[in-house]
């Protein structure tokens, strides 16, 4: 069975963790001290010494790797939330042991204690600790694609919610899960969907349990069905067999959803925003002046001689603003180089760029095709109306049009429009696909995070400057 394996495992992951504490210690304590590299006053502190510390390290860092949830399933954490757990257990490790030395003061094995050997136990320890649990992972898995270390689960309903979960499980069979079947009231005994049969009813949930044969209970009820969750519950917990609930709610909250507590009432968030976070927003404000002016020191000379160009070669200002929609769907005015001759406001209001455009000035086609036409949205973004990333603002116009026509089409307007875009980046800028561009930004809407907009911006150099479908 799964459970006691995963208890074996988890021991032998305790022991192989506390075999890396150390091996990184003592590996720091060879290149600073014993290599005889590091010539200081706290060459008077013994081996022996150095090495006793690891009888409080070991544990206390252990404690901290429990905490900080690394000894976790590897079914459920993927490597990016792990290496950053690894990051944040020893980063805290690191400041629990400066501060010891610190709150040592004169005491000769305090004061003697070598300090670069705890920040580069600190480097070591985060790239071994690294290297190991992805070996463990490389293994688990290769292991699980060959059938053992399965973990055997029955569903509890048939549902888009169960079609999902199956989805899921076949194309990754390295999770190890192997659906038993399925127990449904609706559905014929037999009935299949990608393998996974239908074994009986949920009557039969009782008899399957008694029998002991199960890992997990994963209860995927339609919405019909929910009256029977209660006593389906009671009866999985009575059993003792570790039970999910996966909600059947695709059809009217497609996405992300998160819970917060209420002073114990438990309440679903339908979209997870990570900019609705004061910390989050204030950080990527700050990227975005520093940002902004950067690029603008940067570009200036391009600006300059964009601006006299298009002044040059056609009347008219250099500079233009068009209303676009932005934050909370607050109209603001966006600044970008003339591209066109000067048109009337009700000539260009609703109206798309298309192939050979008559209205796109020679100069406009190349600044169009390089983008060096949006440069000057850097003021946009240091006046706080756009920031450097996020979904691309339309004219009102457009948005009126399809909002109607695009199911969750307004959601963009939830974090600040960008210059740039993971649609952007992905090809959708232009006269392409507005579903796709939509399903491009509600992605970078709920995976926000510091990190993918230095990504964003990475591969806009590369990527994001030409525009094959710009007019």
């Amino acid at each position: 069975m799964i459970k006691d394996n995963q208890k074996r495992l988890n021991r032998l992951h305790v022991a192989m963790d506390a075999c890396v504490i150390v091996a990184a210690y003592a590996l720091s304590w060879y290149i600073i001290i014993g290599s005889g590299r590091y010539h200081a006053a706290n060459e008077a502190l013994r081996w022996e010494i150095y090495m006793g510390v690891l009888v409080a390290i070991v544990p206390v860092y252990l404690l901290l790797y429990a905490v900080f949830h690394l000894f976790t399933p590897k079914r459920v954490q993927g490597r990016r939330q792990e290496f950053a757990n690894i990051f944040k257990s020893n980063m805290m490790g690191f400041l629990l042991f400066s501060m010891v030395l610190y709150l040592g003061g004169k005491n000769p094995y305090f004061y003697h204690f070598s300090r670069p050997l705890v920040l580069l136990f600190f480097v070591i320890n985060v790239v071994a600790e690294t290297l190991e649990r992805n070996l463990i992972r490389i293994c688990l898995r290769s292991m699980r694609s060959k059938g053992y270390n399965q973990k055997h689960v029955l569903l509890v309903g048939y549902s888009q919610a169960a079609e999902s979960y199956i989805d899921r499980v076949v194309a990754n069979p390295e999770w190890g899960y192997q659906i038993r079947g399925i127990l449904d009231d609706h559905r014929s005994r037999g009935q299949n969907y990608k393998g996974v049969r239908v074994i009986g009813t949920t009557q039969d949930l009782k008899k399957i349990l008694d029998m002991n044969l199960l890992d997990e209970i994963a209860i995927t009820l339609s919405i019909r069905d929910y009256a029977g969750l209660e006593k389906m519950v009671a009866e999985c917990e009575k059993s003792g067999v570790h039970t999910k609930f996966i909600p059947d709610y695709n059809r009217f909250i497609p996405t992300r959803p998160y819970t917060e507590d209420l002073q114990g009432l438990p309440v679903i968030n339908i979209r997870h925003v990570p900019l609705n976070d004061l910390l989050n927003v204030t950080m990527k404000r700050v990227m975005d002046l520093f940002g902004a002016a950067a690029a603008l020191v940067l570009f200036s000379p391009v600006m300059v001689i964009t601006a006299a160009l298009v002044k040059l070669t056609s009347p008219g200002p250099a500079i233009y603003s068009q209303e676009r929609v932005g934050l909370h769907n607050r109209p603001f005015k966006m600044y970008k180089f003339r591209s066109m001759e000067v048109q009337l406001p009700n000539q260009e209001k609703g109206q798309w760029t298309t192939p050979h455009d008559p209205r796109v000035t020679p100069v406009g086609k190349i600044i169009r095709k390089t983008s060096i036409d949006e440069l000057p949205q850097l003021f946009n973004v240091l006046a706080g109306s756009m920031s450097l990333v996020g979904p691309r603002p339309e004219r009102p116009f457009f948005v009126e049009r399809f909002k109607e026509e695009i199911p969750r089409y307004m959601i963009k307007h939830q974090v600040r429009p960008g210059m740039t875009g993971w649609a952007q980046i992905n090809g959708y800028r232009g006269d392409t696909s507005i579903e796709k561009r939509i399903e491009h930004d509600l992605y970078y809407i709920e995976n926000w995070t510091l990190g993918f907009d230095f990504k964003i911006l990475f591969l806009t150099v590369f990527k994001g400057f030409i525009n094959k479908n710009a007019y």
